[in-house]
């Protein structure tokens, strides 16, 4: 068994360049509404991104990668490696006041990366509940935890409101690991964040692999950024553009400042390093997905092509500085992580989410031909923050009113529900999408394209390779394609959990737990 078992080890790690005596460090940046558009190498020469684009050019970058189009539903599905409708968490975010977390039942990707030796770290937001202490992260496979629980708040204060029945809450969101932070209340996140991940770096026992988990709370509303970060952009006209793009420049540099920590401690030589956006840019806090359409909350291209890629000094030379266009999913970082990188088992842990480190590392077909981006009985997700995007961005049918859905296609699925399925090339959307406007960036001078879309419209068919910018629906014209995506829906719906969005909780509110946002159950 002994000789056995060391063979598994020796194929499981004859994939990398070099052998290592440990399994590879772990280290992935998640930003938070990072726009596709937004990364240097998007063609975008305005927004300055040196470090994230040396650090892609090197490795692989992922450019059929998907997201899901909001916070919670992206980070659930890096932690459980399960689509939404296997959790319950179908249905926009976790609020603050929420009873809600992610199943407790099943282990996380920190769980499975500590059972396998790793010494699993966190540092950012975590946005998966936290109403009871069981939830929170440091409960749930990581070591430790600096950051803040929900899902926005005051860059340098800290501090997150809340509006519950007319009452306005407002509390520290701020902890080291289970203990309120009020020490950091003058530094920005992002420095805040980078430094901890340093710190971990440093004193990280170099005879255990690392997993480090660094979601920034850049560049996530509300905008704020120090000046000297702001300055270069002061030629954009754009207000939110121009902070938003000292925000980037600034987890710009953040990302650098850890990968350097990570080559001075000599961890970089043993590390594989994945950075990943949790959604598409918010559009009305000066992000960009230009070309594609629709931004954050809309299960267009916009809300969900994520930017993503990998690189490590462990990948073979063949594949540096390559582009891949294999279909990858954020759900599939849980096997591949646990499986393909650190070569443990999943001892029969179900997932949706494939192990494409052979995909990523030896440019072999993913396994991966589907894609369900969602399916939500309760349609589209409460706004975020109450606001409408601008009349420019929306036609007056934007709104899709899916009670007049005009459909005559014999279906079992309903397609007045808001869900998204993908095969191989081609995309189905039904019900509510959200708004599907194209918003070039601010600074290009063009003006939005806004579709017209007619009353009763709930069915959406594109062909993603011919059509990445979802200009040409095929419904009327793709019969097959069309009932072959419906009832690979329904399939879907047939085995989906109830939706769990309860309602909010007053024993939430801050004032109870001395002015701090705390667990109540």
């Amino acid at each position: 068994m002994d000789f056995f078992l060391f063979c598994l080890a020796f194929l499981t790690f004859s994939n990398f360049s070099t052998l290592h005596a440990l399994p590879p460090n772990i280290v992935f940046i998640l930003a938070d509404d990072y726009g596709f558009h937004d990364i240097g190498y998007h063609n975008n020469d305005i927004i300055k991104t040196p470090n994230l684009d040396a650090l892609a050019s090197a490795g692989v970058k992922l450019e059929n990668y998907y997201v899901q189009p909001i916070c919670t539903p992206t980070r659930s599905q890096l932690m459980s490696g399960k689509y939404q409708i296997h959790t319950g968490l179908q249905h926009g975010i976790i609020w603050p006041p929420q009873p809600n977390c992610l199943p407790l039942g099943d282990p996380t990707l920190a769980d499975k990366l500590t059972q396998a030796g790793y010494d699993s770290h966190i540092t950012g937001k975590w946005h998966l509940g936290f109403y009871k202490k069981a939830c929170w992260p440091t409960n749930r496979g990581f070591k430790s935890f600096l950051g803040y629980l929900a899902g926005s708040e005051d860059y340098v204060t800290h501090s997150r409101g809340y509006v519950f029945n007319s009452e306005h809450w407002h509390g520290l969101d701020f902890r080291d690991d289970l203990e309120p932070a009020s020490n950091y209340s003058s530094i920005y996140s992002t420095h805040v964040f980078a430094q901890r991940a340093q710190q971990v770096i440093e004193q990280h026992d170099k005879q255990k692999p690392l997993f480090l988990y660094v979601p920034f709370q850049a560049v996530h509303g509300p905008l704020e950024v120090p000046d000297s970060y702001r300055e270069p952009y002061m030629f954009i006209a754009d207000k939110n553009r121009q902070i938003y793009a000292g925000m980037t420049t600034c987890m710009d540099e953040a990302v650098g400042n850890i990968t350097d920590t990570l080559k001075k401690e000599g961890l970089w030589s043993n590390t594989v390093f994945i950075f990943s956006t949790d959604n598409g840019g918010q559009i009305l806090d000066g992000g960009n997905n230009w070309p594609l359409r629709g931004w954050k909350g809309s299960l267009w291209e916009g809300g969900t092509h994520g930017v993503g890629f990998v690189t490590s000094p462990l990948l073979p030379a063949e594949v540096q500085g390559t582009v891949n266009r294999e279909l990858i999913h954020v759900s599939d970082w849980y096997p591949t992580l646990v499986e393909g990188i650190a070569g443990w088992n999943l001892n029969g842990t179900k997932l949706d989410g494939y192990n494409v480190w052979d995909t990523i590392s030896q440019g072999v077909p993913s396994p991966r031909i589907e894609l369900l981006h969602n399916i939500d009985p309760e349609g589209a997700p409460p706004l975020q923050d109450g606001r409408l995007a601008p009349p420019s961005m929306t036609s007056p049918s934007s709104n899709y009113d899916t009670s007049t859905c005009n459909f005559t296609f014999p279906s079992a699925f309903n397609v007045s529900i808001r869900a998204a399925i993908r095969y191989k090339d081609w995309k189905l959307i039904t019900g509510n999408p959200g708004v599907g406007s194209w918003i070039p960036p601010p600074e290009s001078g063009l003006e939005p394209v806004v579709p017209i879309v007619p009353k009763g419209k709930c069915v959406w068919l594109f062909n993603i390779a011919d059509d990445p910018y979802e200009v040409f629906d095929l419904s009327d014209e793709q019969g097959d394609v069309l009932q072959f995506l419906l009832d690979r829906l329904y399939a879907y719906q047939k085995g989906a959990v109830p939706v769990n969005y309860p309602d909010p909780d007053s024993r939430a509110n801050p004032a109870l737990h001395n002015n701090t946002w705390d667990s109540w159950e």
